[in-house]
C-alpha cells in the first residue's frame, strides 16, 4: 500500500470495532476498502461514509503540500463530498 495512488488510516466504529480502511485512486474516483485484521482480505464499501471521506480529504491536503499528489485533487474530492453528504462541515 505505499503507492501514490493509495492513502491508508485506522477507525474505530459506534460498536467499538477497529477497522483498517484504505481508498485507491483509480481514474477519477476514489475506491474505498476496508478489513478488520491485519492478514484478512480486503472488501470493497460500496458508500463510504462521512469520516472516511474527511479522512482522505485530509490524507490528500497532506500529499499535495508535499507535491505528490496534483493541487486540483482535493477540489475535485471536496467537490464530492459536498454533493454525497450537503449538510457536511468541511475545513
Amino acid at each position: 500500500m505505499a503507492a501514490k495512488a493509495e492513502i491508508s488510516w485506522k477507525r474505530t466504529t459506534p460498536e467499538g470495532e477497529r477497522l483498517q480502511v484504505y481508498a485507491h485512486h483509480v481514474g477519477k474516483e476514489w475506491r474505498f476498502y476496508i478489513r478488520q485484521r491485519r492478514y484478512e482480505n480486503w472488501a470493497p464499501v460500496e458508500q463510504p461514509c462521512l469520516e472516511d471521506w474527511l479522512e482522505l480529504l485530509d490524507g490528500i491536503r497532506r500529499r499535495v503540500a508535499r507535491r505528490r499528489l496534483p493541487p486540483d485533487e482535493a477540489n475535485r474530492v471536496t467537490k464530492t463530498i459536498r454533493e454525497l453528504f450537503p449538510d457536511a462541515e468541511i475545513s
